[in-house]
């Protein structure tokens, strides 16, 4: 992939598809239309702008009366989602966690002893799982419930917590050169892996982590441990499965 950044790679996309025509679409693009407006016709002009909002849907595309928006993502940390940890608790004691188990999240998280992150030693995710894992797993078996799964898809990569609206698609790439998948089918790829096991807190494919540790108490990164970070490590991977189980129709 080339060195452009998110924005760029957005800006990108908008100018590739903004007065398109379908019929002029590559064979990828084309099938990400026909997927987002089934009822188009070849000749039919595409409408395309950045959303300058910070939420789900990168882009939207539309095509006579019709809107659908898509998220974009590129590069290799696979980072879906970021939010306070304070929100992060809200939505498990929303789920009917137990504190128990908060409290061991939390525990994790800050990896310092305590769960509000006032501790004088941090520990690196390596120290603290060699010590913790039984109390990770215990959370996992918590977490990785299908109604709570489900709930977490629509935070943290369908809808997200400040827009009434999906995504229907997800792309990853650049503009020449990206591969997609449906709203759909990431729910279920996702709840298809609900029971892989994992050393990480997760839900299902999705790993729940510290924005940032911060172990070398740099001030410019504090603010960063008191967020978490969602990855979706096997992206790309989930992205081609999904692809085979459905013969090629992402």
């Amino acid at each position: 992939m080339s060195t452009i950044d998110g924005f760029q790679n957005e800006y990108e996309f908008v100018k590739y598809f903004n007065h398109a025509l379908v019929k002029n679409l590559d064979p990828v693009s084309r099938s990400l239309i026909d997927y987002l407006f089934p009822d188009n016709n070849e000749d039919d002009e595409i409408k395309c702008w950045r959303n300058h909002y910070a939420q789900k849907s990168d882009i939207f595309l539309k095509i006579k009366n019709k809107m659908q928006g898509v998220s974009i993502k590129k590069g290799i940390k696979n980072s879906v989602h970021v939010e306070p940890i304070s929100e992060f608790i809200h939505f498990l004691i929303t789920n009917n966690i137990d504190r128990k188990y908060i409290n061991f999240y939390l525990k994790f998280h800050y990896a310092d002893g305590t769960t509000n992150g006032s501790g004088k030693r941090r520990e690196n995710t390596i120290e603290y799982k060699n010590s913790h894992q039984a109390e990770i797993d215990e959370l996992n078996n918590i977490l990785n419930n299908e109604n709570i799964i489900n709930k977490a898809i629509d935070r943290f990569i369908i809808k997200g917590n400040n827009s009434n609206y999906d995504i229907s698609a997800l792309i990853y790439g650049e503009f020449n050169d990206y591969i997609w998948i449906s709203k759909e089918n990431i729910r279920k790829i996702i709840i298809k892996n609900k029971d892989i096991y994992s050393l990480a807190v997760h839900l299902s494919s999705l790993v729940i982590q510290p924005k940032n540790r911060c172990l070398n108490y740099n001030p410019k990164y504090e603010k960063d441990r008191y967020s978490i970070q969602v990855k979706w490590y096997s992206f790309f991977d989930d992205i081609i499965a999904s692809m085979y189980d459905n013969n090629g129709v992402v």
